[in-house]
């Protein structure tokens, strides 16, 4: 049995289905169909076990959760289990009758996606002609309505000089959170590094815009900031180290450590389906691979930071350097780390390179509930 911590928090990734078409999206390449999707019940079901795990917070998100038209049911089903929920959406497929509906079962914070802090930039990077607008819209219903907000940013080289705005966006909006996160390339965002790499002036003067904001709005807005990992000294603490604060569950029921584990060819994943949830997590081969430190090699084993950022990131590890269990590159420390900053500065050098849209099974817009 691992002597693994039980988790905090569960991120139910409902669909892959999304109007969107974000070239940085982070879901895999090979997206899950409308009909491999698991049912209410059986998210249900996963709700009560999570509960049961020790979960207590419960992101729900896609591709497009809207997308999902038992979205409600889902919400009530997870209230009942005890489980604080939070809907990361990009407010396509809400209106207000379908938020007030949301609120009346349970629903307790919505994270709204920011593509853009004008038109121009949020449909064009969106790939949904008209979205701005209707995100404006759904921003109103949600202060209106009550909800506590997060305003999610994705951040890269075309629209890294709108962050002083989305933060004063933020305010406007009544958000208690922003969260600005340069862009991690995982999945799509793989094809697009050279049209997404921020340069490193980029990243630096964002550095300075989050210092001095967090400063004088202390106590008004709080700021969550991802720096721009490939221009960084260190590599992030990925979500806590692996397999030990929380877990992803996939619309067709497949049980990850993290958002990008199902690029590690080497590690297999049990579903919901097949194993109960509380077995995956303490004794899943997968879960166990890269708890604790004990797996580590050189130079992470010796390091004084080993339990700091646990050697980064394991699947920027595998990208990067074709090894889940090396040092992940970003480290200044890694033996790749000097080849990652020639090639990140190739990237962000690369003007004008076109970007790549995700396209998801089922592309349409939801039809919102009136």
């Amino acid at each position: 049995m691992s002597q693994a911590r039980p988790p905090i928090a569960m991120l139910a990734e409902l669909t892959h289905r999304c109007p969107l078409a974000c070239p940085y999206c982070s879901n895999p390449l090979d997206l899950a169909r409308q009909d491999q999707e698991l049912d209410t019940a059986r998210w249900t079901d996963v709700f009560r076990q999570a509960a049961d795990l020790g979960v207590l917070q419960l992101h729900l998100s896609g591709g497009e959760p809207a997308s999902r038209r038992d979205l409600t049911d889902l919400v009530r089903a997870a209230r009942e289990a005890g489980l604080y929920t939070n809907l990361i959406t990009s407010g396509i497929g809400l209106s207000e009758r379908r938020l007030r509906e949301l609120d009346a079962a349970g629903l307790d914070h919505i994270q709204l996606s920011l593509q853009g802090t004008t038109p121009e930039m949020a449909d064009e990077i969106g790939g949904y002609r008209g979205g701005f607008a209707r995100k404006m819209e759904v921003a109103r219903w949600i202060g209106e309505i009550g909800f506590p907000l997060t305003l999610n940013a994705v951040l890269h080289r075309r629209n890294l000089h709108q962050l002083p705005r989305a933060i004063d966006m933020a305010l406007e909006m009544g958000a208690r959170r922003i969260e600005v996160a340069t862009v991690q390339f995982h999945g799509w965002a793989l094809q697009n590094r050279d049209a997404l790499m921020p340069t490193r002036d980029q990243a630096r003067q964002a550095d300075r815009v989050v210092q001095e904001a967090r400063l004088r709005l202390k106590g008004r807005l709080v700021i969550d900031y991802v720096p721009a990992d490939y221009h960084s000294d260190y590599p992030k603490r990925c979500m806590g180290g692996w397999g030990s604060t929380g877990l992803n569950v996939t619309p067709d029921g497949l049980v990850l450590p993290c958002h990008a584990a199902q690029t590690l060819p080497h590690l297999s994943f049990e579903s919901v389906q097949d194993r109960p949830l509380a077995e995956i997590w303490y004794d899943s081969a997968a879960f166990n691979a890269y708890r604790g430190t004990d797996w580590m090699q050189e130079p992470c084993s010796s390091c004084e930071r080993k339990t700091v950022d646990f050697g980064g990131c394991r699947c920027q590890a595998m990208a990067l350097a074709g090894d889940a269990a090396a040092t992940d590159p970003v480290c200044i420390k890694s033996p790749h780390h000097g080849a990652l900053q020639d090639r990140t500065a190739a990237h962000a050098a690369a003007e004008d390179a076109p970007l790549t849209w995700r396209v998801a099974p089922g592309r349409s817009v939801p039809e919102p509930a009136e």
